[in-house]
C-alpha cells in the first residue's frame, strides 16, 4: 500500500516557502516512515493549503492565517498512524486554555519594563 502524500501549497509572492518548508520539516519529523512524500508547490495570491492526498486539512483562503503546527501533526496523524501518541502536542491539546494563558503570560513578561 503506497503511503500519503503531503502536498503544501504556499504563495510566492507573500514569501511563505520559509514557513511552508518548516511545517513540511515539522511534519516529517514527526512521521518519519509514513508519509511518502512532501511536496511543496509554489502558488500565488495568498495561497497557503495543506493537503494530504486528495483531503485538505489547511486552507488559508477558508480557514483564514495559517494552521496552528500542533492541530496539522494531530490531523496528519489521525489520517497516517491513529494509533500512535504525538507526546507533548497530545497533552497540550487536552489542556488547552492553560497554555494559551501561559504564551500570553510569557509574552506579557517579555514586553514589560522590567526587560529594559
Amino acid at each position: 500500500m503506497p503511503r500519503p502524500r503531503l502536498e503544501i501549497t504556499y504563495c510566492t509572492q507573500c514569501r511563505w516557502l520559509l514557513r511552508a518548508g518548516w511545517t513540511a520539516q515539522e511534519l516529517l519529523t514527526s512521521f518519519p516512515g509514513d508519509l511518502g512524500e512532501v511536496a511543496l508547490v509554489p502558488g500565488v495570491g495568498g495561497v497557503f493549503t495543506v493537503r494530504l492526498d486528495d483531503d485538505v486539512l489547511w486552507d488559508r483562503g477558508e480557514q483564514g492565517g495559517f494552521p496552528e503546527l500542533s492541530r496539522l501533526k494531530q490531523q496528519v496523524r489521525d489520517r497516517v498512524a491513529p494509533d500512535r501518541s504525538l507526546g507533548h502536542t497530545d497533552r497540550a491539546a487536552t489542556r488547552g486554555a492553560p497554555r494559551a494563558h501561559a504564551q500570553r503570560r510569557a509574552i506579557r513578561d517579555c514586553t514589560s519594563p522590567s526587560w529594559t
